[in-house]
């Protein structure tokens, strides 16, 4: 036995007392169990950050469209602002995953294409994403996987009325802006 891990704490879905105690305890251990804590993977186990192969995914989604994303489209798919989306353009670039181009129609723009490389790694990407839900839905009972979608879908749409940390502190800095404020 490790002698660290007596004096850690198992991960528990025992009520807190509280609805929103009980929500928070529940997302905590599914971002645990799930595996979106380890930063050298995907949860499906490919050696990627979470943000990179969820980036690859879009792009090769895009790719089947005939479109291509410029850097502040895939930062709102995403969730990232831009200085993140930037970073992590330029790391997909370095890796040989995608290009980037100036927009034709807007010279600040930068323009996102998959390389051959990068296609190939975001479909394996996409497989292995694919196959691990596929597990993860089979493991739920055939009668509570529909309440199961309902219940993320009614979250994602609670999620996206509230006003997360992240847009605050944009809309922040958007007003001080606005007011000459420059902190």
């Amino acid at each position: 036995m490790n002698p660290r891990s007596r004096h850690l704490r198992p991960i528990t879905t025992a009520p807190t007392g509280t609805v929103e105690g009980d929500l928070r305890r529940l997302i905590q251990t599914f971002i645990r169990s799930i595996g979106l804590l380890a930063g050298d993977q995907t949860p499906c186990g490919q050696p990627l950050a979470v943000s990179h192969a969820h980036a690859l995914m879009v792009l090769l989604e895009a790719t089947r469209e005939d479109n291509r994303l410029t850097q502040r489209e895939l930062g709102q798919v995403l969730g990232i602002d831009k200085s993140n989306v930037a970073r992590l353009c330029r790391r997909m670039e370095s890796a040989g995953h995608v290009v980037q181009s100036r927009s034709a129609d807007d010279g600040r723009a930068r323009l996102l294409s998959l390389t051959a490389v990068g296609k190939r790694l975001a479909t394996n990407v996409e497989r292995s994403s694919r196959d691990r839900f596929e597990r993860l839905m089979s493991a739920i009972p055939r009668e509570s996987r529909a309440g199961v979608l309902s219940s993320l879908a009614c979250l994602n749409q609670a999620l996206a009325s509230v006003d997360t940390p992240r847009k605050s502190r944009h809309t922040q800095q958007r007003s001080a802006d606005n007011n000459g404020d420059h902190r």
